[in-house]
């Protein structure tokens, strides 16, 4: 994978008052992207006295790299033609994979018949517009009810929740999470144009109202099925900030090259069965 240049951003937070307008801190930061050490330069301004993104980043704030208009106008024809890619690409996959969606809702319904094989939940998308998201469940039907409990053994930072041995988690849902079969409903929402094959994970309302300048452009693109922190090998000991540093480098770099990078890449994980 060839490694980013050494950019310089154009755009700096603003001063909000609080503090003098400094030059920014630049700092070498690593992430594995494909089985290789990517290193980027992030450039930060710090200010103890104010927390500039909210609930997430505190003592610093990251700098604002992308420009919402121009990612709008740029690149007319890779937006056109990917959209295309995807209409003809989830179709085409939910009707191949017809079979094992029905083999999977039935074994879900099996396994615990309480409640509908499908989950769904809203989600942000592009620009912050929210839509009903699907997946497969893999969870006990009252996992919103239980969640309370569990706050406390959060194993992520930020306003993400995750911990390794849920125990809201069903005997099929382990399964179907470890093969990424969970993920499969979204060909529905990728064929609507809710998604997209590629681009960040979509976010639970409660998570992007936590969001500040920086994180808030991940929302200038569609979110994906699958993403450059989708297929690090071990995704959940990334931080937050690691993550969003991933989803931003995305909407810098992205091209069908990328994508269809990372399209590769998702496949050889669930193959090699580093689904979570």
């Amino acid at each position: 994978m060839k490694k980013p240049g050494n950019e310089t951003f154009a755009r700096k937070h603003r001063n909000d008052g609080c503090g003098a307008d400094e030059s920014p801190t630049v700092e070498r930061t690593a992430f594995e992207v494909d089985g290789a050490l990517a290193m980027e330069n992030v450039a930060y301004e710090t200010d103890e006295a104010s927390d500039r993104t909210g609930n997430i980043n505190h003592g610093r704030a990251k700098v604002i790299s992308l420009d919402r208009k121009e990612q709008l106008q740029k690149k007319r024809r890779y937006w056109v033609f990917r959209r295309a890619q995807d209409v003809v690409f989830s179709g085409a996959a939910m009707v191949m994979l017809s079979p094992l969606l029905l083999i999977t809702a039935l074994l879900i319904y099996i396994d615990d018949p309480k409640g509908s094989p499908i989950f769904s939940q809203i989600r942000v998308g592009r620009d912050g517009k929210e839509f009903k998201f699907y997946k497969f469940r893999s969870m006990c039907m009252d996992a919103e009810e239980k969640l309370e409990e569990l706050l406390g053994q959060n194993e992520m930072d930020g306003p993400v929740f995750k911990i390794k041995d849920d125990p809201r988690i069903t005997r099929i849902g382990r399964f179907i999470r470890k093969t990424s079969i969970d993920e499969l409903p979204q060909l529905w929402n990728i064929f609507k144009g809710d998604m997209s094959i590629v681009g960040p994970r979509p976010a639970l309302p409660r998570e992007a109202e936590q969001y500040g300048e920086y994180e808030r452009q991940r929302l200038y693109v569609q979110p994906g099925l699958t993403c450059y922190w989708q297929i690090q090998p071990h995704r959940n000991d990334l931080s937050f900030e690691e993550w969003m540093e991933l989803d931003i480098k995305y909407i810098r770099e992205r091209s069908f090259l990328v994508d269809w990078k990372i399209i590769f890449s998702t496949v050889r994980a669930v193959l090699s069965g580093q689904g979570e």
